[in-house]
Protein backbone atom coordinates (compact mmCIF):
# COMPACT_ATOMS: atom_id res chain seq x y z
CA UNK A 1 0.00 0.00 0.00
CA UNK A 2 1.22 3.39 -0.35
CA UNK A 3 3.19 5.28 2.37
CA UNK A 4 0.24 7.86 2.62
CA UNK A 5 -2.46 5.10 3.41
CA UNK A 6 -0.14 3.35 5.94
CA UNK A 7 0.38 6.81 7.84
CA UNK A 8 -2.94 7.32 7.44
CA UNK A 9 -4.42 4.07 8.85
CA UNK A 10 -1.49 3.78 11.52
CA UNK A 11 -2.95 7.21 12.99
CA UNK A 12 -6.27 6.24 13.11
CA UNK A 13 -4.80 3.19 14.89
CA UNK A 14 -2.90 5.42 17.44
CA UNK A 15 -6.24 7.15 17.78
CA UNK A 16 -8.47 4.16 18.79
CA UNK A 17 -5.58 3.06 21.35
CA UNK A 18 -6.35 6.82 22.46
CA UNK A 19 -10.21 6.13 23.22
CA UNK A 20 -9.35 2.43 24.82
CA UNK A 21 -6.21 3.98 27.22
CA UNK A 22 -8.96 6.79 28.08
CA UNK A 23 -12.19 4.83 29.04
CA UNK A 24 -14.16 6.91 31.57
CA UNK A 25 -14.71 3.46 33.75
CA UNK A 26 -10.77 2.98 33.27
CA UNK A 27 -8.32 2.11 30.90
CA UNK A 28 -9.01 -1.40 29.29
CA UNK A 29 -6.68 -3.58 28.03
CA UNK A 30 -7.06 -5.17 24.18
CA UNK A 31 -8.56 -8.48 25.90
CA UNK A 32 -11.39 -6.63 27.69
CA UNK A 33 -12.13 -4.32 24.99
CA UNK A 34 -12.20 -7.22 22.31
CA UNK A 35 -14.63 -8.90 24.82
CA UNK A 36 -16.69 -6.39 25.09
CA UNK A 37 -17.03 -6.13 21.16
CA UNK A 38 -17.48 -9.92 20.64
CA UNK A 39 -14.18 -9.62 18.57
CA UNK A 40 -10.86 -11.42 18.29
CA UNK A 41 -8.04 -9.70 20.13
CA UNK A 42 -6.59 -10.17 17.37
CA UNK A 43 -8.51 -7.40 15.26
CA UNK A 44 -8.15 -4.99 18.06
CA UNK A 45 -4.71 -5.19 17.96
CA UNK A 46 -4.59 -4.67 13.83
CA UNK A 47 -6.61 -2.22 14.19
CA UNK A 48 -4.91 -0.14 16.98
CA UNK A 49 -1.48 -1.17 15.16
CA UNK A 50 -2.70 -0.29 11.34
CA UNK A 51 -2.61 -3.41 10.10
CA UNK A 52 -5.99 -3.67 9.01
CA UNK A 53 -8.56 -0.90 7.53
CA UNK A 54 -11.66 -0.29 10.10
CA UNK A 55 -14.91 -0.10 8.51
CA UNK A 56 -17.57 2.56 9.59
CA UNK A 57 -19.66 0.04 11.86
CA UNK A 58 -16.05 -0.83 13.31
CA UNK A 59 -15.41 2.35 14.37
CA UNK A 60 -19.03 3.45 16.17
CA UNK A 61 -18.56 -0.11 17.97
CA UNK A 62 -15.41 1.23 18.98
CA UNK A 63 -16.71 4.64 20.07
CA UNK A 64 -19.38 2.72 21.93
CA UNK A 65 -17.49 0.42 23.84
CA UNK A 66 -14.64 2.75 24.77
CA UNK A 67 -17.45 5.45 26.51
CA UNK A 68 -16.61 8.04 24.00
CA UNK A 69 -19.70 7.99 21.83
CA UNK A 70 -18.83 11.84 20.52
CA UNK A 71 -15.55 10.55 18.95
CA UNK A 72 -17.64 8.58 16.29
CA UNK A 73 -17.77 11.36 13.71
CA UNK A 74 -14.13 12.52 14.48
CA UNK A 75 -13.37 8.87 13.41
CA UNK A 76 -15.55 8.10 10.55
CA UNK A 77 -13.98 11.45 9.07
CA UNK A 78 -10.58 9.95 9.40
CA UNK A 79 -11.63 7.23 7.52
CA UNK A 80 -13.36 8.86 4.95
CA UNK A 81 -10.46 11.08 4.70
CA UNK A 82 -8.04 8.46 3.48
CA UNK A 83 -10.25 5.94 2.06
CA UNK A 84 -11.46 9.28 -1.05
CA UNK A 85 -7.82 9.87 -1.89
CA UNK A 86 -4.86 7.35 -1.55
CA UNK A 87 -5.09 6.01 -4.33
CA UNK A 88 -6.50 8.73 -6.57
CA UNK A 89 -4.99 8.39 -9.79
CA UNK A 90 -3.77 11.65 -10.63
CA UNK A 91 -1.41 11.25 -7.34
CA UNK A 92 -0.30 7.40 -8.45
CA UNK A 93 0.60 8.86 -11.62
CA UNK A 94 2.48 11.83 -10.37
CA UNK A 95 5.76 9.73 -11.31
CA UNK A 96 4.48 8.08 -14.01
CA UNK A 97 3.08 4.43 -14.83
CA UNK A 98 5.75 2.55 -13.85
CA UNK A 99 5.83 3.00 -10.48
CA UNK A 100 2.29 2.60 -10.16
CA UNK A 101 2.44 -1.29 -12.07
CA UNK A 102 5.57 -2.07 -10.12
CA UNK A 103 3.67 -1.70 -6.83
CA UNK A 104 0.91 -3.79 -7.90
CA UNK A 105 3.41 -6.02 -9.46
CA UNK A 106 5.16 -6.54 -6.06
CA UNK A 107 1.65 -7.71 -4.10
CA UNK A 108 0.98 -9.93 -7.69
CA UNK A 109 4.44 -11.61 -6.87
CA UNK A 110 4.08 -12.31 -3.22
CA UNK A 111 0.18 -14.09 -4.81
CA UNK A 112 -0.24 -17.94 -5.32
CA UNK A 113 -4.10 -17.64 -6.15
CA UNK A 114 -5.72 -14.51 -8.33
CA UNK A 115 -9.51 -14.42 -8.84
CA UNK A 116 -10.12 -11.62 -11.79
CA UNK A 117 -13.23 -9.67 -12.85
CA UNK A 118 -13.45 -7.18 -15.99
CA UNK A 119 -16.46 -5.90 -17.69
CA UNK A 120 -14.71 -4.17 -20.39
CA UNK A 121 -11.11 -4.90 -21.08
CA UNK A 122 -9.06 -7.86 -21.46
CA UNK A 123 -7.19 -8.55 -18.01
CA UNK A 124 -3.78 -7.34 -17.36
CA UNK A 125 -1.91 -10.88 -17.17
CA UNK A 126 -3.58 -11.38 -20.30
CA UNK A 127 -2.74 -8.63 -22.82
CA UNK A 128 -0.83 -8.70 -25.77
CA UNK A 129 1.70 -5.75 -25.61
CA UNK A 130 0.22 -3.60 -28.73
CA UNK A 131 -3.08 -4.06 -26.58
CA UNK A 132 -1.16 -3.20 -23.22
CA UNK A 133 -0.39 0.23 -25.42
CA UNK A 134 -3.24 1.29 -26.55
CA UNK A 135 -5.00 0.28 -23.07
CA UNK A 136 -2.26 2.58 -21.14
CA UNK A 137 -2.52 5.35 -23.84
CA UNK A 138 -5.83 5.67 -23.30
CA UNK A 139 -6.00 6.45 -19.79
CA UNK A 140 -2.52 8.70 -20.50
CA UNK A 141 -4.61 10.93 -22.31
CA UNK A 142 -7.58 11.06 -20.03
CA UNK A 143 -5.84 11.45 -16.77
CA UNK A 144 -2.31 13.00 -18.47
CA UNK A 145 1.01 13.42 -16.22
CA UNK A 146 2.54 10.26 -17.52
CA UNK A 147 4.72 10.12 -20.46
CA UNK A 148 6.23 6.67 -19.47
CA UNK A 149 3.86 4.46 -21.90
CA UNK A 150 6.68 2.34 -23.04
CA UNK A 151 7.95 1.24 -19.90
CA UNK A 152 4.97 0.77 -18.65
CA UNK A 153 4.18 -1.82 -21.19
CA UNK A 154 7.59 -3.71 -20.30
CA UNK A 155 6.50 -3.34 -16.86
CA UNK A 156 3.28 -4.60 -17.71
CA UNK A 157 4.91 -7.71 -19.95
CA UNK A 158 6.98 -8.77 -16.86
CA UNK A 159 4.26 -9.05 -14.68
CA UNK A 160 2.98 -11.92 -16.97
CA UNK A 161 6.24 -14.30 -16.42
CA UNK A 162 3.64 -15.27 -13.03
CA UNK A 163 1.56 -17.10 -15.34
CA UNK A 164 4.58 -19.50 -16.03
CA UNK A 165 5.25 -19.99 -12.56
CA UNK A 166 4.81 -23.60 -11.09
CA UNK A 167 1.85 -23.51 -8.13
CA UNK A 168 0.28 -20.69 -9.76
CA UNK A 169 -3.28 -19.95 -10.52
CA UNK A 170 -5.38 -16.99 -12.27
CA UNK A 171 -9.28 -17.84 -12.52
CA UNK A 172 -10.41 -15.01 -14.88
CA UNK A 173 -13.93 -14.00 -15.41
CA UNK A 174 -14.57 -11.37 -18.19
CA UNK A 175 -17.75 -9.76 -19.94
CA UNK A 176 -18.09 -10.44 -23.91
CA UNK A 177 -17.85 -6.67 -23.65
CA UNK A 178 -14.62 -6.69 -22.89
CA UNK A 179 -14.18 -9.31 -26.27
CA UNK A 180 -15.43 -6.90 -28.57
CA UNK A 181 -14.30 -2.95 -27.21
CA UNK A 182 -12.41 -1.32 -29.57
CA UNK A 183 -10.15 0.61 -27.31
CA UNK A 184 -7.56 -0.22 -29.71
CA UNK A 185 -7.34 -1.10 -33.89
CA UNK A 186 -9.26 -3.90 -34.89
CA UNK A 187 -5.75 -5.74 -36.05
CA UNK A 188 -4.66 -5.40 -32.69
CA UNK A 189 -7.55 -6.59 -30.98
CA UNK A 190 -7.88 -9.46 -33.24
CA UNK A 191 -4.62 -10.56 -32.23
CA UNK A 192 -5.54 -9.98 -28.64
CA UNK A 193 -8.67 -12.33 -28.98
CA UNK A 194 -6.13 -15.15 -30.45
CA UNK A 195 -4.06 -15.04 -27.68
CA UNK A 196 -7.15 -15.89 -25.29
CA UNK A 197 -8.12 -18.61 -27.48
CA UNK A 198 -4.61 -19.93 -26.82
CA UNK A 199 -4.62 -19.45 -23.19
CA UNK A 200 -8.00 -22.05 -22.72
CA UNK A 201 -6.21 -25.01 -21.02
CA UNK A 202 -3.33 -23.63 -19.44
CA UNK A 203 -2.64 -25.50 -16.27
CA UNK A 204 -2.33 -21.74 -14.43
CA UNK A 205 -5.01 -20.14 -16.06
CA UNK A 206 -8.85 -21.11 -16.23
CA UNK A 207 -10.78 -18.25 -18.31
CA UNK A 208 -14.61 -18.06 -18.21
CA UNK A 209 -16.54 -15.75 -20.30
CA UNK A 210 -20.18 -14.13 -19.18
CA UNK A 211 -21.54 -13.73 -22.41
CA UNK A 212 -24.49 -11.17 -23.73
CA UNK A 213 -27.42 -13.96 -23.52
CA UNK A 214 -25.97 -14.97 -20.29
CA UNK A 215 -28.57 -14.23 -17.41
CA UNK A 216 -26.37 -12.50 -14.68
CA UNK A 217 -27.36 -11.83 -10.85
CA UNK A 218 -25.81 -8.66 -10.56
CA UNK A 219 -24.85 -5.69 -12.40
CA UNK A 220 -21.55 -6.33 -14.72
CA UNK A 221 -19.76 -3.65 -13.37
CA UNK A 222 -16.05 -2.55 -11.69
CA UNK A 223 -13.33 -4.95 -12.32
CA UNK A 224 -11.56 -5.85 -9.29
CA UNK A 225 -8.68 -8.45 -8.70
CA UNK A 226 -8.54 -10.89 -5.10
CA UNK A 227 -5.13 -11.77 -4.39
CA UNK A 228 -4.76 -14.64 -2.19
CA UNK A 229 -7.95 -13.78 -0.02
CA UNK A 230 -6.12 -10.71 1.21
CA UNK A 231 -5.95 -8.07 -0.90
CA UNK A 232 -9.13 -6.76 -3.46
CA UNK A 233 -7.55 -4.24 -5.94
CA UNK A 234 -10.55 -2.45 -7.57
CA UNK A 235 -10.51 0.47 -9.97
CA UNK A 236 -12.55 3.49 -10.61
CA UNK A 237 -12.39 6.46 -12.67
CA UNK A 238 -10.88 8.31 -10.09
CA UNK A 239 -9.23 6.23 -7.86
CA UNK A 240 -7.77 2.33 -7.47
CA UNK A 241 -8.99 1.26 -3.99
CA UNK A 242 -6.82 -1.39 -2.19
CA UNK A 243 -9.11 -3.35 0.29
CA UNK A 244 -7.65 -5.78 2.73
CA UNK A 245 -10.17 -5.80 5.87
CA UNK A 246 -12.23 -9.05 5.94
CA UNK A 247 -15.41 -7.76 5.23
CA UNK A 248 -14.96 -6.16 1.94
CA UNK A 249 -12.76 -9.20 0.69
CA UNK A 250 -15.76 -11.60 1.43
CA UNK A 251 -18.20 -8.97 -0.44
CA UNK A 252 -15.90 -9.29 -3.33
CA UNK A 253 -15.70 -12.60 -3.26
CA UNK A 254 -19.29 -13.12 -3.24
CA UNK A 255 -19.75 -10.64 -6.12
CA UNK A 256 -17.25 -13.08 -8.05
CA UNK A 257 -18.77 -16.14 -7.23
CA UNK A 258 -21.90 -14.32 -8.50
CA UNK A 259 -20.43 -13.67 -11.68
CA UNK A 260 -19.24 -17.30 -11.86
CA UNK A 261 -22.61 -18.64 -12.59
CA UNK A 262 -23.12 -16.62 -15.93
CA UNK A 263 -20.15 -17.96 -17.29
CA UNK A 264 -18.89 -20.43 -19.89
CA UNK A 265 -16.06 -22.23 -19.70
CA UNK A 266 -13.51 -24.52 -22.57
CA UNK A 267 -15.06 -25.22 -26.11
CA UNK A 268 -18.13 -22.35 -25.25
CA UNK A 269 -15.65 -19.87 -23.98
CA UNK A 270 -13.71 -20.60 -26.96
CA UNK A 271 -17.18 -19.98 -29.39
CA UNK A 272 -17.42 -16.73 -27.54
CA UNK A 273 -14.01 -15.45 -28.38
CA UNK A 274 -14.22 -16.40 -31.65
CA UNK A 275 -17.57 -15.22 -32.53
CA UNK A 276 -16.05 -11.93 -31.60
CA UNK A 277 -12.89 -12.68 -33.92
CA UNK A 278 -15.75 -13.13 -36.74
CA UNK A 279 -16.78 -9.85 -35.79
CA UNK A 280 -13.97 -8.24 -36.91
CA UNK A 281 -13.84 -9.17 -40.15
CA UNK A 282 -16.43 -6.69 -40.69
CA UNK A 283 -14.42 -3.57 -39.27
Amino acid sequence: MSTDFQQARAALGTRLRELRFTCPEGQLNGKELAARLGWPRSKVSKLENGKQTATRDDLWAWAEATGHPEAHDELVNRLAGFESHIRSWRRSLANGFTPLHESLSAEIDRSTGMRVWEESVVAGLLQTPEYARHVINRYSQLLGGAHDVDSAVRSRVRRQEWLYQPGRKMRVLMWEAALRSLICPPAVLAAQLDRLTGMIGMDTVELGIVPFTAQVKIVPANGFWILDDRLVVAEDWHAGLWLDDDDNIALYSKVWRTLERSAVYGAEAHNVITGARRALETQ
